[in-house]
């Protein structure tokens, strides 16, 4: 039986090019849509530091849906949201045992009432990478490139 794609929600592609920017070192250059990143490894596991690493980018996405959940629901209620500040924190001392740590902490700004507050703070619970990261079985298929790519 074949399944019918719902017209309202389309199958989201996106394609993220990984290229190393130098022969024989570990920087890499990221092309996400018409963005270009850096990725690097630290110092002392040999790169050069010249952008995050993968744990970075990582905690990073967490760091900005965060944030970006928090503006449009601010947006979409008229809650008086200025800006946003978001921490976070990783504990990575038990990742190889299979657990690891973000600890997130959220500083709103403006003339924002405590149920404002207490809104955006329910909001960002359910930031959509959050939910990525915690409730969605996520298949990774690795594969060879077709070198005429």
């Amino acid at each position: 039986m074949a399944t019918r794609q719902n017209p309202r929600y389309p199958i989201a592609t996106m394609t993220i090019r990984c290229e190393t920017e130098t022969a024989g070192e570990y920087a890499q250059l990221l092309h996400v849509g018409k963005h270009t990143l850096h990725a690097d490894m630290d110092e002392k596991s040999g790169g050069h530091d010249t952008g995050p690493g993968a744990h970075e980018y990582f905690d990073a996405a967490l760091s900005a849906c965060k944030a970006l959940t928090a503006t449009w629901f601010a947006k979409k209620n008229n809650i008086p949201l200025e800006r946003v500040e978001t921490f976070v924190e990783r504990d990575d001392s038990q990742e190889r045992a299979g657990k690891y740590v973000l600890k997130v902490r959220l500083a709103f700004h403006g003339p924002l009432s405590d149920e404002d507050r207490k809104r955006l703070y329910a909001a960002v619970g359910k930031c959509p990478v959050h939910k990525l990261m915690t409730t969605t079985e996520v298949v990774i298929e690795t594969a060879p490139l077709d070198a005429t790519t």
